[in-house]
């Protein structure tokens, strides 16, 4: 019998990322939803990831937490649904790039630009991502050469960036600029995107 895959998220989460991933990947998996400052905090989750955050997955006995590691972690656990270069393909490199890319650069620059820190021009050398400028610039390049990071190959690297760079525009930590527009769009219209959006929209908490 195959491990069983286990979820661990809120839908007001970066477990969107993760959910995202889950159903570009095809596999079937189990969905515990948990809420922010109790389940989140209480020991048996602490046990799973001590971060007290979501999400985090558990593949069999097998513990991922932090949502460019799951994305990875699915990706290489479920080759067939050709999610990753293989270790030999030349692109695997320009993969690895953009999910740590997104990882480090662009989670760093949007969280600093949405609580307004920002780094002087002496300074920026001290910054791993340099500008906010600099890095929204880089990934404008990135998405507009080609349909996806890896040319016309959607990986990955796809969802956990272009989820960063859908955020971004949502929430005002990045500018709607053409090339993230389309670029996103062409995202979203995957099945697998909808179906892992029509999920955690049915678990958002119902206004009264």
């Amino acid at each position: 019998m195959a491990d069983k895959l286990v979820f661990y998220t809120n839908p007001m989460s970066r477990g969107r990322i993760a959910r995202w991933m889950l159903e570009e990947v095809g596999a079937p998996y189990e969905t515990v939803v948990l809420e922010y400052g109790t389940t989140m905090k209480a020991p048996e989750y602490l046990a799973i990831n001590p971060m007290g955050k979501v999400p985090a997955l558990k593949h069999g006995e097998t513990v991922v937490t932090e949502c460019a590691a799951i994305c990875a972690y699915l990706a290489d656990a479920f080759p067939q649904a050709g999610l990753a270069p293989a270790p030999t393909d030349r692109m695997r490199g320009p993969y690895y790039r953009w999910l740590f890319f997104a990882a480090g650069p662009v989670e760093a620059a949007t969280t600093n630009a949405s609580l307004g820190v920002t780094a002087d021009a002496e300074r920026q050398q001290m910054v791993g991502y340099g500008s906010h400028a600099l890095v929204l610039d880089v990934l404008e390049r990135a998405v507009s050469q080609n349909e996806y990071l890896l040319g016309g190959r959607f990986s990955a690297a796809d969802v956990y960036l272009g989820s960063h760079i859908g955020w971004g525009m949502q929430f005002g930590s990045m500018e709607k600029r053409p090339a993230f527009v389309d670029y996103v769009a062409r995202l979203q219209n995957r099945a697998a995107a909808k179906r892992a959006n029509a999920l955690d929209d049915a678990l958002m908490p119902k206004q009264t």
